[in-house]
């Protein structure tokens, strides 16, 4: 008796098993987003670019972090001795069907000066170096379409020097560098820096931003 009591509970045990498994294997897996684009942009300290473009209308996400160089991982400290190759970088994820790479570059060059060879103001180094790494053909094609027409329209007074590089990879920085501005609006550098750049931004494209 014990042992057809096993058996039978085995059958039922294996036939519930195998319904939860049909069940599962009919679950329709989720619908990747095909709306949203990534694209990563150096502009000086990401502090500021990631301040700006978190106010975007259709802009999803906003990380800070390093690209373009040779050292896996890099520390703040170790991009900030310009020996790891990387640069200060945003990594922009945006909805296409709200904004689009031509308005996140218009901006990108609106809020700083891509004239300066690894320069910011007084940031100074190859990691505050102006740069845009497209992730394919229609990003690439796209950033020197802008920056031929800014250059034939003479908007600046010196011939831009962003670079236009294929994306290699992307280190996000340390958690206390993410959403910098938003914790830190009383300090100096966010006073003085970021702050211009931000009510710049604001005033260029006022019908642009998110609502509040």
């Amino acid at each position: 008796m014990t042992s057809l009591k096993n058996n039978s509970m085995k059958q039922s045990f294996l036939i519930i098993l195998l319904i939860s498994l049909s069940a599962f294997s009919q679950k329709k897996p989720a619908k990747e987003n095909t709306n949203l684009e990534t694209i990563t942009l150096g502009g000086g300290c990401y502090w500021c670019i990631e301040a700006i473009f978190e106010n975007l209308d259709g802009v999803k996400t906003v990380t800070s972090g390093f690209s373009g160089g040779t050292t896996k991982n890099p520390s703040y400290d170790e991009v900030c001795s310009g020996k790891t190759g990387h640069a200060e970088v945003v990594q922009i994820t945006y909805d296409k069907t709200k904004t689009n790479l031509d308005e996140i570059l218009k901006v990108f060059f609106t809020v700083h000066d891509p004239t300066t060879l690894n320069r910011q103001g007084a940031d100074v180094g190859t990691q505050y170096r102006s740069v845009i790494f497209y992730n394919n053909e229609s990003q690439r094609k796209t950033a020197l379409e802008i920056i031929n027409e800014l250059n034939k329209n003479k908007v600046y007074n010196n011939p831009i020097v962003t670079k236009v590089e294929p994306f290699k990879n992307f280190y996000e920085a340390e958690d206390y560098h993410q959403d910098y501005y938003a914790y830190n609006k009383n300090k100096p550098y966010c006073r003085l820096v970021i702050q211009p750049k931000l009510e710049k931004f604001e005033k260029v494209f006022k019908d642009r931003l998110k609502k509040k």
